[in-house]
């Protein structure tokens, strides 16, 4: 589809401006001259002077043309015979066009070649060779003096565009920097990922998978705990992976949402820890940084839970949808929070997680007891929300 873009009639206006304004300077120099032994001004005259100003409408768009013609409608306005008028008064104008746009040899030329030709036809012509050459010369320092102003502002132009184009190029050489930094750190990160967190994994893994094959009769009971251990550090470990394949390619991970909650409570009720969930408004789709939040809240809540909450804990889980998102409560009944104890990554990932998508987050002791994580996540992500340092 062809896009159409509103006429701009400024430049040209100001151009037909500038032609009326040297046009009618033109015209009352050739009205009040009064040269001797020359031509009665009539109405040639005064088409010869249209014409010969006619072209400075296109003095910014086609500067050497103008030059040129503008010059032959003067050298033909003498050449009939009228009374003189000062060559740069019409000339002024496109000396300043062509030598602006980067042409100064075409102004230096027609000025050169024009008051020499001129000079020499003057001079024989009146026989007054001195006075010529004053009169010549005085215009001449007028037309350099608009050439130099001209090629001043070109210059000061050129150097605001390259001071501009390497103001860029710097800005460009510092995110290429930037992002080649947080490139070699996330490829760190992944292999000290890699060395550490997997290995142990894997180890976890190897190492459950062998007990369930040597577990005798009398060890049954273990059986559901050693199978669990060794699907949830598989799914660990299939997880650690994709991650470290994100770090080292810069992609997006894998993003897990709510629809592995089940498989989420299945893992910590099969770990002896009884989990109720409630859920409350109609179930509904969130965004998905926000969904993805959402699981890992719960994800790392029930692991402090396992972690930190002693034996004999039940947990209740309540997800309440409603139009601006979802709200999270995880509420355990162990012994809480140590004294003393802070915030630990885990807290602190969720706060971030929350915060970076216009959240609110909250941790602590709960009322009766125990431990309480409670967040609201809007349904889709806040414009302008940002935390410094935000997990995605």
């Amino acid at each position: 589809m062809k896009i159409l873009r509103p006429v701009t009639w400024r430049g040209p206006l100001l151009d037909a401006g500038v032609a009326l304004a040297v046009g009618a300077v033109t015209t009352i120099m050739i009205h009040e001259s009064d040269e001797q032994h020359a031509r009665p001004v009539d109405a040639g005259a005064y088409l010869v002077c249209a014409l010969m100003t006619l072209p400075l409408v296109l003095h910014r768009r086609k500067p050497v043309a103008t030059l040129l013609l503008s010059s032959a409608g003067l050298f033909v306005y003498y050449s009939l015979g009228y009374p003189g008028i000062p060559p740069t008064a019409l000339l002024a104008v496109p000396f300043f066009s062509t030598v602006y746009a980067g042409r100064p040899r075409w102004a230096v030329g027609v000025c050169a070649g024009y008051f020499t030709v001129g000079f020499v036809i003057v001079s024989l012509k009146h026989g007054k060779p001195l006075e010529a050459l004053a009169n010549f010369l005085t215009h001449t320092a007028l037309a350099v003096t608009v050439m130099l102003l001209a090629e001043v502002l070109r210059s000061r132009r050129a150097l605001a565009a390259e001071t501009r184009e390497r103001l860029r190029l710097a800005a460009e050489e510092r995110e290429a920097e930037a992002a080649r930094r947080v490139a070699e750190d996330r490829v760190r990160i992944a292999r000290e990922l890699h060395d550490t967190v997997a290995h142990s994994m894997a180890t976890i893994t190897v190492q459950a998978g062998s007990a369930l094959h040597v577990l005798g009769e009398e060890d049954e009971g273990a059986r559901p705990a050693l199978a669990a251990i060794r699907e949830t550090s598989k799914q660990a470990l299939r997880e650690m992976r994709a991650t470290l394949g994100a770090l080292r390619s810069g992609a997006d991970a894998d993003t897990h949402g709510l629809d592995r909650l089940p498989a989420l409570l299945e893992a910590v009720r099969a770990s002896g820890v009884p989990v109720e969930l409630a859920v409350t408004g109609t179930v509904r789709d969130l965004d998905q940084r926000a969904d993805h939040a959402a699981y890992r809240i719960l994800q790392e809540s029930l692991t402090n839970v396992l972690r930190h909450a002693g034996t004999n804990v039940r947990v209740r889980v309540r997800m309440a949808y409603d139009d601006a998102g979802l709200d999270l409560e995880i509420v355990d009944d162990g012994g809480g929070p140590a004294a003393g104890a802070g915030g630990g990554h885990g807290v602190n990932g969720m706060r971030e997680r929350v915060q970076a998508l216009g959240g609110t987050f909250a941790a602590g002791a709960g009322a009766s007891g125990g431990f309480r994580v409670a967040a609201s996540l809007p349904a889709a992500r806040a414009p302008l929300a940002d935390v410094a340092g935000g997990v995605p």
